[in-house]
C-alpha cells in the first residue's frame, strides 16, 4: 500500500487527545473540570500547559491525497466534514478546541463558534430558510435577531408567525397550524422555530417542553422534522440546558456570560451533527468563524465561567431582595420573584437558577429612569450584560429602540424598565450604589 493511501485512509491529527477523559473511577467528569484540559493535548505544543494562540491563515498537508480527503469532507462530497486542519475560514486549533468544551455544557454532540451572537443566529438562520418558508417564534427576542427575521429574511421571500414567551400549549397549536397553512401558501414549510428564554430584556420564559410537543404534533419527528433553536445567553450554559427539554439547537452570544469580562465579541450553536452540519457548511462559504485570538480567551473564560456566574447569581438575590420593597420601584423581572404562576411552573421545569440579569421597573417613566441611570457610581452605564462588573442599561432607547414604540408596548419594553446585570463586586456595595441612584428618582 502507498504512502499516499495510508495518508488518506489517516486523517490529519487534531490538537487533542485521545481518547478524552470524560469518567474517573466509573464518575462522570463534571463540565468544570473539563474546562481545563478537555480537547488539547499539551504534547501536540510543546508541553505548554495552555493552548498557544495558533495565528495562521492556512495548514500544511501531510499529503496531497490527505488534502483531497479533507476538501470532500469541506466540500460535502463525503459525509462529516473535514477530518483535519485546512484554512482558518473553516477550522482552527482554537476554535475547535473551543467548541468542544462549549458542546460539554449543553450535552450537545457539536458546536460551532462565530465571530459574534448575531453573526451565530443569522448564518444559522440562512441555513435553514428558502424562499417561501415560515420561521415560528417567541417574543420579545432581542431587536437584532427580530430584526433580521422582519425586515433582511423578508426581503428573500421568508416570512414568520410570532407568539409571546408564555403561550400555552392549545396557544401553541394554533400558532403552529397557522404557519404550516401559511408556509403552503407561500409554496414552502416551516423551517424552523426560534425561542428566546428568557427573553431580553424582559425575563419572559417559554415552554420548550410545549413547543417540543405542539411541534411534534403539527410536523412529526421524521426526516423532515422543523429543528428548534434556543437563544440561551440569559441562562446559559450554568442555570438552563434547553437540549434537555426538547430544543434541537442552542444559541449563545458567547460576547456575555461565557466571555464574562467585557472584553470580546463571539457567538456559538451548538446541538446534533445533522443540524450543525448545514450550518457549517454555510460557515465555510461565508466565513463567520470566531478569530483565534477571541476562542483562546473565551478558553480562558470557560474555566471561571461556573465560579462567575454563581457568585453574579448569588449578588443578584441578594440586590433584588432589597430592590423589591423600596419605594421607587414599581417592579421586578426577576426569575427568583416570579409573579406569574404559569411562568413559575415554566421556571420550575427548566431552570437552574435564577441567573443575574433582571428587568427593573421604576415609577415614571424615561426621565426617572434615566435619573437613575446617571446617578449610578459604581454601576456601569452600558448595553450587554453576563460580565464581571454590573451593567444598567434603558432598553426602550437604546437596544431595543429599533422596535416599533406599539411592538415594544405589547412586549412589555415599556419607557419605565432598566434592565441590570448584576455582576460579581460586593453585594452590600452594589445595594448602596442602587439605593443612592434610586434616590435621584
Amino acid at each position: 500500500m502507498t504512502d499516499a493511501v495510508d495518508a488518506a485512509e489517516t486523517p490529519t491529527p487534531r490538537r487533542k487527545p485521545k481518547p478524552e477523559i470524560t469518567t474517573i473511577a466509573g464518575r462522570e467528569v463534571k463540565p468544570s473540570t473539563l474546562m481545563m484540559g478537555h480537547g488539547y493535548d499539551p504534547a501536540l505544543s510543546e508541553g505548554s500547559l495552555k493552548a498557544p494562540i495558533f495565528l495562521t491563515s492556512t495548514f500544511a498537508f501531510e499529503s496531497a491525497a490527505a488534502g483531497k480527503r479533507h476538501f470532500e469532507g469541506i466540500t460535502g462530497q463525503r459525509p462529516g466534514g473535514a477530518e483535519g486542519l485546512v484554512y482558518s475560514r473553516f477550522n482552527g486549533p482554537n476554535q475547535e478546541i473551543l467548541e468542544d468544551r462549549l458542546a460539554i455544557w449543553d450535552g450537545a454532540e457539536d458546536a460551532l463558534c462565530f465571530s459574534s451572537g448575531m453573526t451565530a443566529i443569522c448564518v444559522l438562520m440562512l441555513a435553514f430558510c428558502s424562499a417561501g418558508d415560515v420561521i415560528v417564534h417567541s417574543g420579545p427576542l432581542y431587536a437584532a435577531s427580530e430584526g433580521f427575521v422582519a425586515k433582511v429574511l423578508s426581503k428573500f421571500g421568508v416570512t414568520y408567525v410570532d407568539f409571546p414567551a408564555g403561550a400555552t400549549r392549545e396557544e401553541l397549536d394554533a400558532v403552529l397550524a397557522k404557519a404550516g397553512k401559511q408556509a403552503a401558501d407561500q409554496g414552502g414549510k416551516v423551517a424552523m422555530i426560534y425561542l428566546e428564554s428568557p427573553g431580553n430584556p424582559t425575563n419572559a420564559l417559554v415552554d420548550v417542553e410545549a413547543v417540543r410537543d405542539a411541534r411534534d404534533a403539527a410536523f412529526g419527528t421524521g426526516d423532515n422534522m422543523v429543528p428548534i433553536a434556543i437563544d440561551n445567553t440569559f441562562l446559559g450554559p450554568l442555570w438552563q440546558r434547553p437540549l434537555d427539554q426538547g430544543a434541537d439547537i442552542v444559541v449563545y452570544s458567547l460576547t456575555k456570560y461565557v466571555g464574562g469580562h467585557s472584553d470580546l465579541v463571539a457567538g456559538s450553536i451548538g446541538g446534533a451533527k445533522k443540524w450543525m452540519d448545514p450550518v457549517r457548511a454555510l460557515r465555510n462559504t461565508m466565513g463567520g468563524i470566531c478569530d483565534p485570538n477571541t476562542a483562546w480567551m473565551l478558553l480562558r473564560s470557560l474555566e471561571t465561567v461556573e465560579l462567575r456566574m454563581q457568585r453574579a447569581g448569588e449578588n443578584a438575590a441578594k440586590v433584588c431582595d432589597f430592590l423589591q420593597n423600596h419605594a421607587q420601584v414599581d417592579g421586578l423581572g426577576y426569575l427568583g420573584m416570579i409573579q406569574d404562576e404559569r411562568q413559575q411552573d415554566i421556571y420550575d421545569r427548566h431552570c437552574l437558577g435564577a441567573g443575574s440579569t433582571f428587568s427593573l421597573f421604576l415609577k415614571g417613566g424615561e426621565d426617572a429612569c434615566f435619573r437613575f441611570l446617571d446617578s449610578l457610581k459604581i454601576a456601569k452605564l452600558a448595553v450587554s450584560l453576563g460580565g464581571t462588573e454590573t451593567l444598567a442599561s434603558h432598553p426602550a432607547s437604546m437596544t431595543h429602540l429599533s422596535v416599533a414604540h406599539g411592538r415594544r408596548q405589547e412586549l412589555g419594553i415599556t419607557d419605565s424598565l432598566v434592565r441590570i446585570s448584576i455582576g460579581i463586586e460586593d453585594a452590600d456595595d452594589l445595594i448602596a450604589d442602587f439605593d443612592q441612584a434610586l434616590e435621584a428618582v
